[in-house]
C-alpha cells in the first residue's frame, strides 16, 4: 500500500513537472546561471573586485561587488554623498536578483570600502567621471548591456559621465537629483523650509548663520524636523541597518569639499555650488529614467522635467517616498525601475 502512495505521488510530481510552461523552465535556468561564479575571476572573492584607478595624485583601488550574472542588463550604482557608501542601496539585493538582473556596488574613491587618500584636490567632478570610465572598462561594461545608476551626488555623476560618455551606456538612470544646484536650493528655501515650524527653522537658521554645523542641537533639529520627512520617512530608531552603516562610514572630507558643511543645503566653498547642466539636458540621446518622490528634498516636478528634457525620457514618481525611496516607497521605486531596465534591454522603451 505504501509503495502504491509513493508511486502515486510521483507520478502526480511528474505530470506537474511535465506541465510547467517553457517561461517558467526558462527561468529555473536563468536563475541557475545568474548565482554561478564557474570560471570567474571574482569567483574566489565572491564578486569582489578591486579595481585600480589612475589620478592625478598616483594609483587607488576601488571596491566593486558583482551580484548576478546577465549578459545585457549589467547596473553599476553610484552612491550619494559624496562620501556615503554603496550600503545605501542593500535594499536592492531584495528586488533586482528575481528579475535576473546583474548589478555592480561600488564605493567611489574616498569612501568606506575603497582607498581613502588624504588629498582634498582629488575630490573634484571631473575627476570622478573618469573614475566611473575607469570601473566600466575594469567591469567589461559596454553599450550593450551597460545601465548607470546615479542617486542624489551620484545622480550628478551619471549626468556629467553621461554628456561625455554616453556611447558607452545602455540605458540612464536618474535618481532623486536635479540638473541644477541653485534649482535645489531654491526648492530647499521656498518650498521645504515654510514646512518646517517656525520656532524650528528659526533656530535653525541661528546655527547655518553662525555657520554652527557641528553643534548638537543644530544636528539634532536637522535630523528629527528635516531628515526624518525628506530624506528617510521612517522612524528614526526602526532605519534599515544598511542606511545607519552608511552614515557611520560617511567621509567627511569628501562630503565637506564638495557639498560643505551645512545638512541644510549646499553651501560655503563647496565645489558643488555653481553645478547646472540644465542646458545641456538634450545632448543626452540615450534611454533615460528619472525617478522623483513627493517628499524628496529634491523637486519631484524637476526630475519629471529632466525626463522631457532629455531626449529618450521616462519618469518615475514615487508618491510615498523621499530622497531614499528604495526603502520608504518600494511598492513604486523597485516595479518602475526594474520595467524601465527590462522595457530598455528588450526594445519595448
Amino acid at each position: 500500500m505504501k509503495n502504491i502512495l509513493f508511486f502515486s505521488i510521483a507520478f502526480i510530481l511528474f505530470l506537474g513537472c511535465k506541465e510547467a510552461t517553457n517561461s517558467s523552465k526558462a527561468k529555473v535556468i536563468e536563475n541557475c546561471t545568474y548565482w554561478d561564479f564557474t570560471d570567474r575571476d571574482d569567483q574566489f572573492t565572491g564578486g569582489i573586485k578591486m579595481i585600480p584607478i589612475e589620478t592625478p595624485k598616483g594609483t587607488f583601488n576601488v571596491w566593486t561587488k558583482r551580484i548576478g550574472n546577465n549578459p545585457t542588463m549589467k547596473v553599476l550604482l553610484l552612491h550619494g554623498g559624496p562620501g556615503f557608501s554603496h550600503e545605501l542601496f542593500e535594499s536592492f539585493d531584495g528586488y533586482l536578483p528575481q528579475e535576473n538582473i546583474e548589478y555592480y556596488y561600488y564605493d567611489q574613491l574616498g569612501s568606506y570600502y575603497s582607498d581613502q587618500p588624504n588629498d582634498l584636490s582629488l575630490w573634484d567632478l571631473d575627476r570622478f567621471v573618469e573614475e566611473v570610465e575607469q570601473v566600466r572598462v575594469a567591469l567589461g561594461l559596454h553599450k550593450d548591456n551597460f545601465y548607470l545608476y546615479g542617486q542624489s551626488w551620484g545622480g550628478i555623476l551619471c549626468m556629467q559621465y553621461a554628456l561625455k560618455y554616453q556611447d558607452n551606456i545602455k540605458g540612464l538612470i536618474i535618481s532623486n537629483m536635479v540638473a541644477s544646484i541653485a534649482d535645489y536650493m531654491k526648492y530647499s528655501d521656498e518650498v521645504l523650509a515654510p514646512q518646517l515650524p517656525p520656532e524650528v527653522l528659526e533656530e535653525i537658521m541661528i546655527y547655518e548663520n553662525k555657520e554652527d554645523y557641528q553643534n548638537k542641537r543644530y544636528l539634532d533639529l536637522i535630523v528629527e524636523h528635516y531628515y526624518s520627512k525628506h530624506i528617510l520617512r521612517i522612524p528614526m530608531e526602526q532605519w534599515p541597518n544598511s542606511i545607519n552603516r552608511s552614515f557611520a562610514h560617511v567621509n567627511y572630507d569628501v562630503y565637506v569639499t564638495m557639498q560643505g558643511p551645512s545638512e541644510f543645503g549646499v553651501k560655503g566653498d563647496a565645489t558643488l555650488k555653481d553645478w547646472d547642466v540644465k542646458d545641456q539636458l538634450h545632448k543626452i540621446t540615450v534611454p533615460t529614467l528619472t525617478i522623483g518622490a513627493e517628499y524628496d528634498t529634491m523637486d519631484p516636478k524637476h526630475m519629471e522635467w529632466i525626463s522631457t528634457e532629455v531626449q529618450n525620457g521616462r519618469y518615475l514618481h514615487c508618491p510615498n517616498g523621499s530622497h531614499l525611496s528604495q526603502y520608504d516607497d518600494q511598492e513604486h521605486f523597485f516595479p518602475g525601475l526594474i520595467k524601465f531596465i527590462i522595457d530598455v534591454d528588450s526594445g519595448a522603451f
